[in-house]
């Protein structure tokens, strides 16, 4: 790859972002729920969270975190499990009606050493895939396109679960 340089501009508030000690993001848009489609919230329940990642690794990369700012599985509860889990269900098939992805990556990581970018709020990244879209090598190498806007996506997502803006959960 040499000579070949990966451009990507948006990256630079994520990585801004790591140094600052001000208020979890997630914790922000749950108090501040008149700006949810600003801050890209799709869905609230009453102990959790779903909001499109500002900083996809592809198209459609959304997270789920609980209500409550809590680091890791440990420290939540059997009711905050169960229904993480049915989000991730939920978004699985708002996502696949939406853009039609081949499969997903689902996944979580814990501390800053795990890959964590909010090593202090519990969340779970919802990834659609495509086939011969990337692997985890070429996405370090080659260029990575998100071809859609989150505002084109998140009219799309609201579009499809409905008038109340809900998962059936």
């Amino acid at each position: 790859m040499e000579g070949k340089n990966l451009w990507a501009p948006w990256r630079i508030g994520y990585i801004q972002g790591l140094e600052k000690s001000g208020e979890c993001f997630i914790c922000h848009n749950l108090r501040n729920n008149e700006d949810d489609q600003k801050n890209f919230v799709l869905w609230r329940t009453s102990q959790s969270i779903v909001v499109l990642n500002r900083f996809p690794y592809n198209n459609g990369h959304l997270l789920i975190a609980p209500a409550r700012h809590i680091a890791d599985f440990g420290e939540a509860n059997d009711d905050e499990m169960l229904e993480m889990i049915k989000l991730v269900r939920e978004t699985q098939k708002a996502l696949s009606l939406a853009i039609k992805p081949h499969g997903f990556n689902v996944g979580v990581n814990f501390g800053r050493c795990g890959g964590a970018g909010l090593p202090g709020h519990l969340h779970i990244h919802v990834v659609p895939r495509w086939d011969g879209d990337t692997n985890f090598m070429s996405v370090c190498g080659d260029t990575k396109v998100i071809s859609q806007s989150l505002a084109e996506l998140f009219g799309q997502l609201k579009k499809i679960s409905g008038d109340n803006g809900l998962p059936s959960l």
